[in-house]
């Protein structure tokens, strides 16, 4: 049996790590661009994983080389401002 207060603890991260991020842009939005612009010279890997039913969104699968917790943040908040969703 699963303890509840074992499902609310964070879970452990060994940094540094790459991390993965699901994007999701409009169609139009040059992901490769914006992605370059957000990680600089950090390394990283993306991929398009799916496109919306009407055509309107695609979603990438980005990975990158993080060195702790705030590092992974910071990059999630940033990736926030450009993209529709990020997960």
């Amino acid at each position: 049996m699963v303890n509840i207060c074992e499902l609310k603890q964070e879970p452990l991260i060994n940094y540094p790590t790459f991390w993965d991020f699901k994007v999701i842009f409009e169609v139009k939005a040059p992901a490769e661009k914006i992605f370059k612009d957000i990680l600089g010279q950090r390394e990283f890997n993306f991929k398009a994983s799916h496109k919306s039913k009407n055509g309107t969104y695609q979603s990438y699968l980005l990975s990158v080389f993080v060195d702790s917790k705030k590092d992974r943040l910071e990059i999630f908040e940033k990736l926030k401002i450009k993209a529709k969703f990020v997960l």
